[in-house]
C-alpha cells in the first residue's frame, strides 16, 4: 500500500497510464464531459485528433479519490501523456498553446 493506496488501485493506475498514450481522469467522458474543466482538458486532444483513454471518476469513487493520492494533485481532471503526469485543464491548455503538448504527444508516439 504505497502512498496510502491499495496495491491493486495503484497497479490499475499504472496500467491505465502506461497502456494509453493520453490518459484522462475526468468527470464524464471525452464525448460528454460533465464539467467545464474536464471539457477544457479534452479540447486540445480533440483539436489534435488524438485518441484519449479515460476514467469517468463520477462512476468510480475509488478512482476519484485514489488518483489524487497517486499524483499528489487534489483536483480533477488529471491528464497524463506518455506516462507522465501533466496536470489539469489549465496546464494542459497552456502546454497546447505553446506547442509543448504536441511535442509530448509526438514523443509518446515513439
Amino acid at each position: 500500500m504505497a502512498n496510502g493506496l491499495p496495491k491493486e488501485l495503484e497497479e490499475q493506475f499504472k496500467r491505465e497510464i502506461t497502456e494509453n498514450k493520453v490518459m484522462l481522469y475526468m468527470k464524464g467522458t471525452p464525448d460528454f464531459p460533465m464539467c467545464g474543466f474536464s471539457a477544457g482538458a479534452v479540447r486540445p486532444f480533440k483539436e489534435l485528433g488524438v485518441e484519449v483513454g479515460h476514467v469517468n471518476v463520477l462512476e468510480n469513487p475509488d478512482a476519484w479519490e485514489g488518483i489524487k493520492v497517486f499524483t499528489g494533485w487534489d483536483t480533477i481532471p488529471q491528464v497524463f501523456v506518455g506516462g507522465e503526469f501533466i496536470g489539469g485543464c489549465d496546464i494542459t491548455n497552456e502546454l497546447f498553446s505553446t506547442g509543448e503538448l504536441q511535442q509530448k504527444i509526438q514523443a509518446a508516439s515513439g
